[in-house]
């Protein structure tokens, strides 16, 4: 028959709790430093990533419409220039 140890039992609860309290200190840790991280970038005005694809989308639009419009304009430059001869 085997009987259980005391200072084993004791041993093991120790560490089990020394786990979750180092558990806990490393998500506090993690919190603290990206809470850290957000305040250092929104000090310096940067944009987040969902930010800058929303601009860089509607620049992408922006020339589109612009090649179409440079297009459409030609076109019109070169009816004009017909009608005149």
């Amino acid at each position: 028959m085997q009987t259980r140890n005391k200072f084993f039992d004791d041993m093991s609860q120790l560490m089990t709790n020394a786990m979750g309290v180092a558990q806990g200190a490393r998500t506090e840790a993690e919190t603290a430093m990206k809470s850290l991280i957000d305040r250092w970038m929104a000090d310096r005005d940067f944009v987040t990533r969902e930010e800058f694809d929303a601009v860089r989308a509607m620049a992408v639009k922006a020339r589109e419409e612009n090649a179409a419009l440079e297009a459409r304009l030609a076109a019109l430059e070169a009816a004009a220039t017909a009608k005149k001869k």
